[in-house]
């Protein structure tokens, strides 16, 4: 979103986009045009390279005051770059059915551009529609988990919805994934949070792949499930600030489903609100906005 705590623009949360936010490994340079959060002397050109822009929990047939799902289509419409999803893409079970009546007359037009990662309600139908309707776009296997690459950036979408412990195939491919693909600025989505304010509240599940992507200095984490959108401070996998080289983890689960309120608010917790609504990055050479 270019998101705004106000509400100015009907399905769209708005904010002020900031200056600039360094990635943890970008390299030195000279540019005095960049402020951010990452260690004195980390630097980037700045120069845009990519869009990434998306949201979760999407596709949710209904009157178009408990669905928003096609009104942030027209979003996309209008919004360059790479489309992802962060999960329960169709609604209410991801069956075959579901995708073609509700995820296709909203999202289903910018499916070329779309890199999904999927929720627990794909797997109602045990997955299999999910990977047909995205094909190679899913990665290209039935893992559910994978990697691409946007500019200089390296994002991997990642599979809440099976064994991310340590171990697990999907942890050991991350590694592998991290060590043997450096890049200066990651991003990384999947669908169930690890810290949320929302009614689903926290997964601590996905701890573990928190602590690896923290060892691997991994810049932004965009997931969904809960149907709000919540942006929080750089952070540790235990939930405690760091200004340097912390995780900023953005909930995004927005995407038309009917949107929920919050119980309670998370320490650290930047921004929320209910509404609907896409989240666009913009990344740069050496860090990124929103």
């Amino acid at each position: 979103m270019s998101l705004k705590s106000r509400r100015i623009v009907t399905f769209c949360v708005l904010s002020t986009i900031v200056a600039l936010v360094y990635c943890s490994k970008a390299p030195s340079t000279t540019s005095p045009s960049l402020t951010g959060n990452s260690p004195t002397g980390a630097h980037g050109t700045g120069e845009r390279v990519g869009v990434l822009v998306g949201a979760g929990d999407i596709g949710f047939c209904g009157p178009s005051t408990v669905s928003g799902s096609e009104a942030t289509g027209q979003l996309l419409d209008r919004l360059g770059g790479t489309v992802f999803t962060t999960g329960d893409n169709a609604y209410p079970s991801g069956s075959a059915a579901d995708y073609e009546r509700c995820y296709t007359p909203g999202w289903g037009r910018h499916l070329g551009r779309t890199r999904p990662a999927p929720g627990n309600h794909e797997y109602v139908s045990g997955g299999g529609p999910y990977f047909a309707y995205y094909g190679t776009n899913a990665g290209g296997s039935a893992t559910g988990y994978y990697s691409y690459s946007v500019g200089s950036w390296r994002v991997i979408s990642l599979n809440s919805e099976v064994s991310a412990s340590a171990g697990s195939a999907q942890m050991d491919w991350l590694r592998s994934e991290l060590s043997t693909n450096p890049a200066a600025c990651t991003a990384v989505y999947w669908h169930r949070p690890l810290f949320s304010s929302g009614r689903h509240g926290d997964n601590p599940d996905m701890r573990d792949l928190w602590r690896t992507l923290y060892g691997f200095n991994v810049d932004v984490v965009i997931n969904g499930n809960d149907h709000t959108y919540e942006r929080f401070a750089p952070q540790d996998p235990d939930g405690r600030l760091d200004t340097t080289r912390g995780i900023r983890e953005f909930v995004v689960g927005t995407g038309g489903a009917p949107l929920y309120e919050f119980p309670s608010a998370h320490a650290n917790s930047e921004i929320r609100a209910a509404q609907w609504g896409v989240i666009v990055l913009t990344l740069l050479e050496g860090g990124y906005q929103w």
